[in-house]
């Protein structure tokens, strides 16, 4: 009897788990719709953003204008790190930390001095146990941030690499390719650099002057760059959350349906012990 209890409190437990996993597939999947959609809107724009910006690389621009600077070595790089507020989103976290571990261990190798700045409470975590200095951290960021939130980010590591303080500035976080392909990636941001495929700019009327469009413009990219790794990174969470919350269901569902077969085969094996002794019980009264 006891036997047959004991598999009985597993289901229960099982199945109790199941339910968790399968509303959490449920709320991944109703948010993975939302931040994709984000993605999708955002893309279009991010991408003609950087192609006029690469087509503004020139040498003569960057007396002007800090953002266009081109440093001759790189001597301090800032690295931006985003990662998730919760776990239980299969090697989501873990994927962007090792990516990010090998830019850090990359850049130091070549002699660079590297500041990390790392968004995310599994971030944080990460490097402070292995006892890595952070420039800055944030834990506030929400599945659906806004563009105001990424210049709070990138705002001064802007600033920064105007007044030569950085020479690169890097963001290391995952891209949404679909809700199974979030692979991670490392994208350098400052310095601007020019595109070999890019085309000649044709010849533009510009108002209210060249120098008033730049001064918006360049600063908009940096922090477009630094919202579309937000957007990005948050459905790849979420994909990859769905990703592991209904492999966890599947899980619990074969689980279940061995441990019914466990259960029944003890249930068996009592009744045919009970049967068993009814008739050895009889027999001796005979």
């Amino acid at each position: 009897m006891s036997k047959t209890s004991g598999v009985k409190r597993r289901i229960r437990s099982v199945k109790n788990t199941q339910q968790i996993t399968r509303t959490m597939e449920m709320v991944a999947t109703s948010k993975l719709k939302k931040a994709s959609d984000r993605v999708t809107a955002a893309r279009p724009y991010g991408e003609a953003l950087r192609e006029i910006v690469q087509s503004l690389h020139n040498p003569e621009l960057a007396g002007r204008f800090p953002l266009l600077r081109q440093p001759e070595r790189v001597e301090r790089a800032a690295v931006l790190v985003l990662t998730s507020d919760r776990g239980l989103a299969g090697a989501f976290n873990v994927n962007i930390l090792r990516r990010a571990r090998d830019l850090i261990g990359a850049l130091r190798d070549d002699g660079v001095e590297v500041e990390v700045h790392v968004v995310g409470k599994k971030g944080i975590g990460f490097f402070r146990f292995q006892r890595e200095p952070l420039a800055s951290t944030r834990t506030d960021m929400g599945d659906y941030p806004e563009p105001d939130e990424a210049a709070e980010l990138v705002d001064g590591l802007r600033d920064s690499f105007e007044k030569g303080e950085i020479d690169q500035l890097w963001i290391v976080h995952s891209e949404f390719r679909s809700a199974l392909s979030t692979p991670p990636v490392a994208r350098e941001v400052l310095p601007l650099r020019g595109s070999e495929e890019a085309t000649p700019p044709e010849n533009y009327i510009l108002k209210p002057s060249t120098e008033g469009i730049l001064r918006r413009l360049l600063p908009l990219y940096v922090r477009n760059a630094a919202y579309r790794a937000l957007v990005e990174n948050i459905a790849a969470e979420q994909g990859a959350r769905r990703t592991a919350m209904k492999n966890a269901t599947d899980n619990a569902g074969d689980m279940l349906d061995s441990l019914r077969r466990s259960y029944n085969r003890a249930r068996q094996a009592q009744i045919t012990q009970e049967i068993a002794e009814i008739v050895g019980g009889a027999a001796a009264f005979e």
